[in-house]
């Protein structure tokens, strides 16, 4: 049945590595946890066994980093990823949630129209108008299930919640409780219950957290790629599996496409060269490793399915257009400077210049 699905959860999709890691680790696990903290951390960044076997890693990045994720989630608090959009914050959600409570499926996805019964828990109205309220017509919220077993909540998107919904989680992260009073009653959370919450940089202001929630959590913040190599690593990864899950078939020489679509973006958000001597102007999107992937995807599609299954520049080109021009009046500007500043005078580059001024 997994074979099937087009993006199996984390759960399943690695499951063998997580069953491994289970049967190899010996270190002391905190209550309610698959793993221990050191097996977890293993599982997302990858690493050598005692016994040789090679664990994938799942997140490239600072090691520091995840190891503070994980033991927050080893303590009373809750932790919220925060970073710029394409920095991997529901990636690694997923994963973390995945290898400390084997499920990562107990979500909330944050809205500007999430209401509380999302957070808490709602009524099936049918059996609520028959019976009167009971245990049978309450209809628990992923978070309520996630008490009740011991599990990882997640939640995407936290700021974009309305003020009053977000502080429905104070009472539940500081007494690990959720009172039901139209029951009498209060669900208590069982060892091993947590809080994942991920929230976009770029939505500050939108809807801040109250002081009293934000001390609940310990804030990582997620940092784009360090270096060039680092990204072009995570892109030529994330596009291996796609490209796994969609069944396409190997494309030829792609990782000199990945690398020229990793240097146009981080050239273009950072403001400069990469040699440092041209400054430039930054387009409105984002242009994150999110985006090089999906670019370098549709790339391999138009090559599979349009061209000779090589990756060229023609095949990513489009792609590239789409993303960096958000804005079709300010962006295309921004492009077109670019165009002829930067890519025109690298001769390397000639056939990607062509290929980008066929489609503006």
């Amino acid at each position: 049945m997994t074979e099937a699905v087009l993006r199996p959860h984390a759960e399943h999709q690695f499951a063998d590595e997580l069953a491994l890691l289970a049967e190899r680790d010996d270190r002391p696990r905190p209550p309610g946890w698959r793993l221990s903290p050191w097996a977890v951390t293993v599982y997302l960044l990858g690493g050598t066994l005692p016994d040789g076997t090679v664990v994938t890693p799942k997140y490239v990045g600072p090691r520091r980093l995840i190891e503070v994720a994980v033991a927050t989630l080893a303590t009373d608090r809750a932790l919220l990823l925060l970073g710029v959009p394409g920095t991997a914050k529901t990636w690694v959600s997923e994963h973390l949630a995945a290898a400390v409570s084997g499920d990562s499926t107990l979500l909330v996805q944050g809205t500007a129209g999430t209401a509380e019964d999302t957070i808490r828990y709602g009524w099936n109205y049918a059996r609520l108008l028959a019976e009167g309220p009971s245990e049978q017509a309450l209809v628990p919220s992923p978070v309520m299930r996630a008490m009740r077993s011991g599990a990882v909540a997640r939640i995407e998107e936290l700021t974009r919640m309305p003020s009053d919904v977000q502080d429905s989680l104070i009472t539940i992260l500081s007494e690990k409780a959720l009172p039901v009073p139209e029951l009498g009653t209060e669900v208590q959370a069982r060892k091993g219950f947590t809080v994942i919450a991920t929230a976009n940089d770029r939505d500050r202001g939108v809807n801040d957290l109250s002081s009293a929630l934000r001390r609940r959590f310990n804030t990582i913040v997620l940092p784009l790629p360090a270096t060039t190599e680092e990204e072009v690593d995570i892109v030529a990864r994330r596009v291996a599996q796609i490209g796994t899950s969609l069944e396409l078939p190997e494309t030829v020489a792609g990782i000199e496409e990945i690398r020229r679509v990793v240097t146009v973006f981080r050239e273009l958000r950072s403001g400069r060269t990469a040699d440092g001597r041209t400054r430039l102007k930054s387009p409105t999107g984002t242009l994150s490793t999110a985006e090089a992937i999906s670019v370098i995807t549709s790339g391999r599609v138009l090559a599979t399915h349009f061209g000779d299954g090589v990756l060229r520049p023609a095949d990513v080109a489009g792609g590239i257009v789409g993303a960096v021009v958000q804005d079709p009046v300010s962006d295309r500007v921004v492009w077109q400077e670019y165009l002829e500043t930067v890519v025109r005078e690298r001769p390397e580059w000639s056939d990607f210049y062509r290929a980008c001024r066929e489609v503006l």
